[in-house]
Order: structure tokens, then C-alpha cells, then sequence
């Protein structure tokens, strides 16, 4: 029987993608965890695995094709003896589906997208990845894997088709993430009785106001659409309030320029080249680490207390933002960090992050500072329960003793969700950050 290969959910949020690029053709064998094909998301380009053996008889939806709902029929697999031109004129009925919207878990697949008479495609009989058996489905490469690191192949989240546990699924699981606990745990609570997210204004009522010919419309992508609905449903449930204090940075400045040129070179480049965005995460790190009331999440449920501080950092990238983490910075180096950012950074930029690369974290800094943004307010991140803002350092008269001197200062907000973070909390959080920033020799020790 035909095997079809359907549009993976490669995030939770993730609701439609774009089919880059085909890595196969038709005729092609193909093994459980080859790749086959790259993915766009709104965030990345991933790699999509093969979870099946056999032999490619059709891909349904070109390369370059755009907005590909998940679960959307992509290509069809012929499986082992069956002839590839029967499987490839047989999936003629599911191929409408492709187009069609994920219908509801309850309903079956396609069974509004294909006529009465139609035969369900394959992928709509097969089974859920956990059955009322407890039966986990995984691909024989992810359940080897699985066992190879000593992890429970039913603790983990698949994301393969109907649920299969397939090979980057695993890979996620080593690396501490993707464990369905741990997702349940992380993933904010829908607040009860909440009110819808609020939509905005149709073309019609903004373009009335505007004459013919005077302006373009440009599409919302993906990256957009997902920025809009997670910060208006930021807004929307989480009560904000907003700690503010300035740092003077001299002592900071001249202990990053101590350590810059003492570093050690390879081929003839330091090995380390340390910012002060990489002082500020690592500061914020300890801070966390310190007042651990505060390194924590909300749930309608429970308060999620979190072991270690994994500071998101916002990066830009063309048409919105990213935030790359940097797991449990309280325990790296100043030039660990360093280093690691560079590289989450450059791929956040070219969109190679893996999700697990950029989902949760326990807390977030965005730096507008090498803007020349004086200070802000950034608005918080679920599951955060905070986001710190930093401004630039600039020369400022201070008074000392009762005396005026120049120094350098940042101001930075913290703004916190006020259900899992006080006011009084903030502040001590954001005095043991101010306390590091100042005094930088206590990051090193």
C-alpha cells in the first residue's frame, strides 16, 4: 500500500510551511532517516527525515511551493515489491488534501477534503503515536538511537507523521529538550475563561483613509504572523510591570579589554573576542542563579521552577527576530558564551537553527544599546516570566561623594510577568544583575 509522506510540524507553533527545496526525485530509494527534503518554517530552514523505507513514486507538492498546511500530503512512497506506477496513480484521491487545511485530531483525515465515495488516503489509517495501548511509533533509526542514550522512546514528542518519533526528535531529547514532561511543564497555560485574541483591522477600514494609488500591500510571511499573535498574546495575558536602574559600566569596560588582550590565539585570531552583551547575559545568568524565586515560569496550575538560568538573546534577522539560547549560562565561561553566540548568531541569521535552539529558555535580553536606544521596555516572552532591556552605555555626570564625575552608564529594564515575579522580587533580581555588571571580577570566580 502506498505510504504518504505528509508536512511535518516541525515547532508547536508551527501551522503551515514552505517546501524549499527537494533532496530526492521521483525513482529515488529511499531508508528510514534519510533526508529528503528542506523545510521553511517561520523561524528556520529544517531538514525533513524519510520515517519510512521505500521508493519515492510522487512528490505531490513541488519544491518552492509556499504556505503547505501541516499534515498536508507531499510526497508518496512505494513500499518493498509494490510497483511504483500503481502507487503513484494511486494516491490520486489524497492529493487534494495536500492543499486542504489540518482538519480537527477527532475527525479523520480528509474526510471533509475528499468526496463521499473517495478512498481515505493512507496516512489518514495511520495510528496515533501513542494508542490506547500506550504502543509508541517511532522509525526503527529513532527507537535505536533512543535506546543507544538510554531515553524512554514513549517520553518523547514526535514530530513526525500522525505523532512518529523520528531521529531529530531523539536528538532533541539528548540535548535536553523535546520530552513530552518537560513540553507539558514549559508550555504556558491557557488562561481560563480568557478572552480571544483580539483581531485587527481589515484592509477595508485602513485603506479608506488612504487614496487610491498612494500606497502597496505586502503580505504578511510566516515570521510575521507568529511575532504578531505570541506579542499580542503576551499583552493580551500577562500582567507586566517594569523595574528600571542604570549601571555605570568603567569597571566592566576595562576587565572586557584586560581579557580581550590577554586571549589566546589560533591561526593567528583570539581564540575569544568577548562583548558586553556576552557580560550582560552572563550577568543576568548569575543574577537568576542567585534570587531563584525569580528563574521561573507560570502555569494556571503550578509555578515552574527552574534548575538552571537559559538566557534567550534577540537577534534580527530579515523580517523579524529570533531569540537563540544560551543553556544554563550560570555554569559557562564568559568566553563560552562568547563563542556560542557567535555561532547561534550567524545561523540564527541564515535561519539554520534547530527549534530546540531557540524554544523555551528561562529568561530573555534584547540589546538595543549598539542602536544608540537609550532604554526601553521589551515586552515578556512565554513561558518567561522576564525580559531585560539594555540600553546604551553613554558618559554621564554622577555625583560621587557629593562630588561630579564622568562616568559610564546603561540603564536597563527588567520587565516581568507580575503573576510568577513581585515587585520586590524584580528589584532583588535587578539589584544582583546591577551588582555583577559593577563589580564584573565576581562573573569570574
Amino acid at each position: 500500500m502506498p505510504i504518504n509522506i505528509t508536512m511535518p510540524a516541525l515547532s508547536p507553533t508551527m501551522e503551515e510551511g514552505n517546501l524549499a527545496k527537494w533532496l530526492v526525485k521521483e525513482g529515488d530509494k529511499v531508508s528510514s532517516g534519510d533526508v529528503i527534503a528542506e523545510i521553511e518554517t517561520d523561524k528556520a530552514t529544517m531538514e525533513v527525515e524519510a520515517v519510512d523505507e521505500g521508493t519515492v513514486a510522487k512528490l505531490v507538492v513541488p519544491a518552492g511551493t509556499e504556505g503547505v498546511k501541516v499534515n498536508a500530503v507531499i510526497a508518496v512512497l512505494a513500499a518493498e515489491g509494490e510497483d511504483v506506477s500503481v502507487a503513484a496513480s494511486g494516491n490520486g484521491a489524497a492529493a487534494p488534501a495536500a492543499k486542504a487545511e489540518a482538519p480537527k485530531a477527532e475527525a479523520p483525515p480528509a474526510a471533509k477534503a475528499a468526496p463521499a465515495a473517495a478512498p481515505a488516503p493512507v496516512a489518514a489509517q495511520l495510528p496515533a503515536a501513542a494508542s490506547s495501548d500506550n504502543r509508541t511509533f517511532a522509525s526503527p533509526l529513532a527507537r535505536r538511537l533512543a535506546k543507544e542514550a538510554g531515553i524512554d522512546v514513549s517520553a518523547i514528542s514526535g514530530t513526525g507523521p500522525r505523532g512518529r518519533v523520528v531521529k531529530k526528535d531523539v536528538e532533541t531529547a539528548v540535548a535536553g529538550g523535546g520530552l513530552k514532561p518537560a513540553a507539558a511543564a514549559a508550555a504556558p497555560a491557557a488562561a481560563p475563561g480568557a478572552a480571544p485574541l483580539a483581531k485587527g483591522p481589515s484592509d477595508e477600514a485602513v485603506l479608506k483613509n488612504f487614496a487610491e494609488g498612494s500606497y502597496e500591500l505586502v503580505p504578511h510571511d510566516g515570521m510575521r504572523k507568529t511575532i504578531a499573535k505570541r506579542l499580542q498574546e503576551s499583552k493580551q495575558t500577562i500582567p507586566h510591570f517594569y523595574v528600571s536602574v542604570d549601571c555605570e559600566l568603567d569597571a566592566l569596560l576595562a576587565l572586557r579589554a584586560q581579557l580581550n588582550a590577554s586571549a589566546p590565539e589560533k591561526d593567528g585570531k583570539p581564540v575569544y573576542k568577548l562583548s558586553v552583551n556576552d557580560m550582560v547575559i552572563k550577568a543576568i545568568a548569575l543574577a537568576l542563579r542567585d534570587v531563584p524565586e525569580a528563574n521561573v515560569s507560570w502555569t494556571e496550575a503550578n509555578m515552574v521552577k527552574h534548575k538552571h538560568a537559559d538566557v534567550g538573546v534577540a537577534v534580527s534577522i530579515p523580517g523579524g527576530l529570533i531569540t537563540p539560547i544560551i543553556r544554563s549560562a550560570e555554569t559557562k565561561s564568559l568566553s563560552a558564551i562568547s563563542n556560542e553566540m557567535k555561532d547561534l548568531g550567524a545561523r540564527a541569521k541564515s535561519r539554520k537553527l534547530k527549534p530546540e535552539e531557540y524554544q523555551g529558555g528561562t529568561t530573555a535580553v534584547s540589546n538595543m544599546g549598539m542602536m544608540g536606544v537609550k532604554n526601553f521596555s521589551a515586552v515578556v516572552n512565554p513561558p518567561h516570566a522576564t525580559i531585560l532591556a539594555v540600553g546604551a552605555g553613554e558618559e554621564r555626570v554622577v555625583v560621587k561623594k557629593g562630588q561630579m564625575v564622568i562616568a559610564n552608564v546603561m540603564t536597563v529594564t527588567l520587565s516581568t510577568d507580575h503573576r510568577a515575579v513581585d515587585g520586590a522580587l524584580g528589584a532583588e533580581l535587578l539589584g544582583a544583575f546591577r551588582r555583577y555588571i559593577e563589580n564584573p571580577m565576581g562573573m569570574l570566580v
